[in-house]
């Protein structure tokens, strides 16, 4: 892997960590709550291992929401399943939305640089010049008053 996308995906996961704390509620994964209204079912592929947790959280598209500390929606953290996963994002209403994903694979809470994986709605490319942090723009997608799937692949160092 080159260093300008090693260094970016270090970045990258140091975003989608995310606070210990924060204003958005922690949510368990009922995917029941993507039968209707506004949700998201992410289809996560590329897990690399099946140990630690996968942590799923939900911003508002919006450059002052998007990967902000404190401003995530809500936050959906599951053992992980290497391989694919899908997890069930409920809403709080139609909107832009971007959606952002952790996998800790030890599970200790912690970004371990070499280990942990990351990836984001939309999918972005993750360079030199966005440091790991695409805008909201890249990883924006609009819910309506239905569930949208949406799929992410994981990506490691």
């Amino acid at each position: 892997m080159s260093k300008f996308v090693s260094t970016s995906l270090c970045v990258l996961l140091l975003a989608v960590a995310g606070p210990a704390s924060a204003e958005g509620q922690v949510l368990s994964n009922d995917l029941s709550k993507c039968q209707r209204g506004p949700s998201t079912l992410v289809q996560i592929s590329g897990l690399k291992a099946g140990t630690g947790k996968v942590r799923v959280q939900s911003y508002r598209a919006t450059p002052s929401d998007w990967l902000a500390k404190g401003r995530w929606i809500s936050r959906i953290e599951v053992p992980a399943r290497a391989g694919s996963m899908t997890v069930c994002v409920p809403l709080p209403a139609a909107g832009t939305y971007g959606i952002a994903v952790r996998h800790d694979v030890n599970g200790n809470g912690k970004t371990d640089l070499s280990a942990d994986g990351g990836g984001m709605s939309n999918n972005p490319s993750i360079n030199i010049f966005n440091l790991g942090k695409p805008s909201y723009k890249k990883t924006a997608f609009e819910v309506g008053n239905a569930p949208k799937t949406i799929s992410i692949t994981m990506k490691y160092m």
